[in-house]
């Protein structure tokens, strides 16, 4: 089975409200780890689905996307954003803030969202790099 069934099963299964839904999730995202494709990435955070009934499995998405590089990650990310805020705003903001609280990937995000909104402004950008600079604003003025 190739990258793109195994996504598909993931987005059919994503609500996980059976053992049966649950099961299929977990296995085409090991599937997935075993061979992640990173030209899926986009694919693999519309995954996410705010009405998902097993959150902790949820999670081992997002831990699974951690493990790409990280310019590569948030790039699909902020690709994905405007879209998965709709789908699943709980992860997105999860996702978000586990960015901001890494500090070299703060400033990755920080970047590519500022050229982001040059090339293509979009409101959810401007809003995500306002909260970056109160993140560091806050961070700076704790260490003073």
């Amino acid at each position: 089975m190739n990258q793109n069934n195994f996504t598909t099963i993931l987005t059919e299964n994503c609500l996980m409200q059976t053992e049966e839904q649950v099961r299929n999730f977990e296995n085409a995202l090991t599937a997935i780890a075993k061979n992640p494709d990173e030209n899926n990435l986009s694919a693999y955070h519309l995954t996410l689905e705010g009405q998902c009934q097993e959150p902790e499995v949820m999670f081992g998405l997002i831990h699974f996307l951690e493990y790409f590089d990280m310019k590569t990650q948030i790039s699909a990310f902020i690709h994905v954003i405007p879209q998965l805020i709709i789908t699943a705003p709980e992860w997105t903001r999860i996702i978000h803030n586990r960015i901001l609280n890494h500090e070299s990937a703060c400033q990755v995000y920080q970047n590519l969202l500022h050229s982001a909104n040059l090339n293509s402004p979009h409101f959810l950008y401007h809003l995500l790099e306002e909260s970056i600079m109160n993140k560091l604003q806050v961070k700076e003025s704790v260490l003073t």
